[in-house]
């Protein structure tokens, strides 16, 4: 019960503020930034409080479902008021219901944790850093990137493993290895992904990599 409630008022909190904070006109990336990283944050609650696969799927399905009437009807303006035309917030959701429905069946939540927090912070921190101090500017596929916010994807993705796969699994230079190579693909993955694509190669192309690595 306790477990739900503090759940359900994180969620309260990350949408609440994102509100009050774009209806002060606050810069919408900054915006959808803060919700990118609130929501993404909830497979902490459901991996730390072990929260069953069905009630996951109960939370997860009609988010899926919501962006994508966000993308129709002026709902979600918080995280889709940023003038984009791009699929990343359904992909967004997609790739956290897919990497719950996959290892929470397989008992190891620790990978859907690992994927999805690569995503939450790695992406959200590379995009800001790139867009605020970005100097050294390259194109992908037509796509801009900089080298500071592919080095800020790769830095923090590799931090997120270290923690993830070092608490569940013990920390060890094998650990260290694969959180730093889990981090360099996440910076490709990052790079060679357009349209909001990169909400589900990230998530998901880390996630099963480090399970496969560990032996999963």
């Amino acid at each position: 019960m306790l477990n739900g409630l503090a759940t359900l008022g994180w969620i309260t909190f990350v949408l609440g503020l994102a509100e009050w904070l774009r209806q002060r006109e606050t810069d919408p990336e900054l915006v959808r930034k803060w919700v990118h990283i609130g929501i993404g944050n909830l497979i902490v609650f459901a991996w730390g409080f072990k929260f069953p696969l069905m009630l996951c799927l109960a939370f997860c399905l009609p988010f899926v479902g919501l962006t994508l009437v966000s993308y129709r009807l002026p709902i979600l303006q918080s995280i889709n008021g940023v003038g984009r035309r791009s699929l990343g917030t359904f992909y967004y959701a997609l790739s956290i219901t897919f990497l719950i429905g996959l290892f929470w069946t397989l008992e190891q939540p620790q990978y859907a944790a690992l994927g999805v927090l690569i995503m939450t912070w790695g992406d959200a921190l590379a995009a800001l850093v790139g867009q605020r101090w970005g100097k050294k500017v390259y194109r992908v596929f037509g796509v801009q990137k900089t080298v500071e916010g592919s080095l800020v994807m790769a830095g923090v993705s590799t931090v997120v493993s270290v923690g993830v796969l070092g608490s569940s699994a013990g920390w060890s230079a094998m650990i260290l290895l694969v959180a730093m190579g889990i981090g360099v693909l996440a910076s490709g993955l990052e790079v060679f992904s357009a349209g909001g694509i990169d909400n589900l190669t990230v998530p998901i192309g880390t996630a099963l990599t480090a399970w496969w690595l560990l032996g999963g």
